[in-house]
């Protein structure tokens, strides 16, 4: 446990957030939420939650993490293991609750089912569903273990993405909910421009990069 306040030279202030500072735990860690606050406790400045999906789902089978210790190096097949939203929003809206409900920086990173027949929708809901609960968003688009996802990358797909993303806000008066893209480190040039456009264009808050990369 942190015992100490971080120093004030540390604090950083992006997208209507104040990060205390700016280390935190990315998703992957706590798919469904078990333990944010006991990172939050440990000093970090946020912690991300999921990815998580409408639907719970197993994931690929095992085993699905190999290490090359050679190469210092791991590779994941994990595939959105997660107990899907309805867990999800359980255990985040139980912090807001009682007496002393918790504070602190909690961002949910919304994933598609592997089977979704509309993978958009997926992302739609899952604004819908933590609209009020999350800091702020990550649309993660760029893990390469669902066939297709990162298909939503290219830009006629990304665009229509993003704007039905942000259309699914809820108006609040301290502003809509941030939402952050997460990307693919496997793109060229030319898509990273596109993806930029479109970022600018529609009004995103921000990138995150990179996930797995598939080299």
């Amino acid at each position: 446990r942190q015992n100490e306040p971080d120093p004030a030279s540390l604090a950083i202030d992006l997208f209507g957030l104040h990060f205390a500072n700016p280390l935190g735990i990315a998703a992957g860690f706590d798919k469904n939420g078990e333990v944010p606050d006991a990172m939050l406790a440990m000093g970090m400045g946020f912690a991300e939650v999921g990815t998580v999906t409408p639907r719970p789902q197993p994931g690929n089978p095992r085993p699905r993490v190999f290490r090359l210790p050679l190469y210092r190096a791991v590779i994941n097949r994990l595939g959105f293991n997660n107990e899907g939203h309805e867990a999800l929003h359980r255990r985040l809206a139980a912090r807001r609750k009682g007496a002393y409900p918790r504070t602190g920086i909690i961002g949910v990173n919304i994933g598609a089912n592997k089977d979704s027949a509309d993978r958009i929708a997926d992302y739609e809901e899952g604004i819908r569903a933590f609209d009020g609960l999350a800091s702020y968003f990550t649309v993660n688009i760029s893990s390469p273990n669902t066939p297709g996802l990162r298909a939503l990358q290219g830009k006629d797909e990304l665009v229509e993405l993003v704007s039905r993303v942000l259309a699914a806000r809820r108006t609040r008066p301290v502003g809509p909910t941030p939402v952050l893209l997460k990307i693919a480190p496997d793109l060229a040039d030319e898509e990273l421009a596109d993806i930029a456009e479109v970022a600018l264009e529609q009004g995103l808050d921000g990138l995150i990069v990179s996930n797995t990369t598939i080299a």
